[in-house]
């Protein structure tokens, strides 16, 4: 009997366990979800906002960590737990946060800064930032920034590629006369004369502030504070660049020429190297507009101009995107991105390689029939007003942090 007796209390004792354990993770599961909707709703692309938030049970209560960048977020997320009357322990890191100080912004000080998935020199390169470029700083780590570029992408950036500056430096620089390079790539000097020592090289956008100009050089200085000489016919006081840039698929298309050539590379933006949405972001910085940063982000802005996939009714200057098309049970995926130029020819621009012409026609010599085959829409941007597009002509860029 005993024995029996013995076993009836073990059984019983794990039916207990089983169910309050069950019951604790239902309920957890409960806010966890909670949790994941706050997530969709204010962070759904992690390239863009960060809500990395994990929920912990400790018996009658719930432990909070991780980080966030979306304050009104983590915010929301206390109301509901409040409101469905669950005891929690807030371990959530907002950032920016204390590592940052007074430094909650930074400028890129190299001709351009690579800019890393992960806060180390061997993570992978996420995008670019171009010289006189500012960024939001949300966390210090050692020598690596966790950083926002203007485009919203966070991403790590070495501490050599920049100058941290607080808000009243930041304003200060935002404000201060520059100009812009306009040319794929050169270099600043020493002295008013190219064969004089260089300062550093130059690529297509970079801004530095204006000291003086004499009939062939401006005067300019690094946001390190170094001193040079750049060749006006090289560069543009940046406030009549921005006045007088006139976008079109002409000029579009003019930049777009001037990259024919320039290798691959993974992340970069620039004219050292760059991918297929560096590229068409590059293109458009240059007609005064900043851009979603990746094509899977970029085919979600502008408007849609050929719904039928038949090529029909583009524009010089479109972008053109392609990848997997959706089926029953997968979703459509966007992997590459070019610019329509047509010409009469079919023709697009992109990299894939290097910049080269592709054309959709198939008596051409650029006819790309693996692109043709999935190609999934184009998009217009000029003309266009949208939230994911930045018109530098009349819309501000962010200044400051707000929590």
């Amino acid at each position: 009997m005993k024995t029996l007796f013995k076993i009836f209390v073990f059984i019983i004792s794990i039916v207990l366990t089983t169910s309050c354990t069950t019951n604790k993770k239902t309920d957890i599961t409960k806010y966890q979800n909670i949790s994941s909707s706050i997530k969709d709703l204010y962070a759904p692309d992690k390239r863009v906002a960060m809500y990395n938030i994990e929920m912990v049970s400790l018996g009658e209560s719930i432990l909070l960590k991780g980080e966030s960048d979306q304050a009104k977020a983590v915010a929301e997320l206390k109301q509901k737990l409040e409101e469905n009357g669950v005891k929690f322990i807030d371990s959530i890191n907002i950032l920016p946060d204390s590592s940052v100080g007074d430094t909650k912004y930074a400028v890129v000080n190299n001709s351009v800064a690579n800019i890393r998935s992960q806060g180390r020199h061997s993570g992978e390169l996420a995008t670019q930032a171009l010289l006189g470029m500012g960024l939001k700083v949300l966390k210090i780590d050692g020598s690596f920034y966790l950083v926002q570029t203007p485009d919203a992408y966070i991403s790590w950036v070495d501490h050599g590629g920049v100058t941290l500056m607080n808000q009243e430096e930041y304003l200060e620089w935002n404000k201060a006369p520059k100009i812009i390079y306009t040319q794929a790539w050169g270099y600043s000097y020493q002295e008013k004369d190219s064969e004089s020592k260089k300062v550093s090289d130059l690529v297509l956008g970079a801004q530095l502030k204006l000291i003086s100009d004499d009939a062939k050089y401006y005067k300019v200085e690094y946001p390190n504070k170094r001193i040079a000489y750049v060749k006006k016919l090289e560069s543009e006081l940046y406030d009549n660049w921005i006045k007088e840039v006139k976008p079109s698929g002409e000029l579009i298309e003019k930049y777009a020429f001037e990259f024919i050539g320039a290798p691959y590379l993974w992340g970069g933006t620039s004219t050292k190297g760059m991918d297929c949405s560096g590229f068409t972001k590059t293109i458009y910085l240059m007609n005064g507009f900043i851009i979603p940063r990746d094509a899977s982000q970029q085919i979600n802005a502008g408007k849609n101009v050929d719904p039928d996939l038949k090529f029909e009714n583009l524009e010089k200057g479109d972008l053109m995107f392609f990848g997997k098309k959706a089926t029953d049970s997968t979703k459509q995926r966007t992997t590459h991105v070019g610019i329509w130029l047509g010409n009469g020819k079919g023709e697009f621009i992109h990299e894939a390689s290097q910049v080269r012409l592709s054309s959709i026609n198939p008596e051409s010599k650029y006819y790309d029939k693996s692109n043709t085959n999935r190609y999934l829409g184009s998009r217009r941007y000029l003309g266009e007003k949208d939230k994911m597009i930045t018109n530098l002509k009349t819309d501000k860029v962010l200044t400051e942090i707000k929590q």
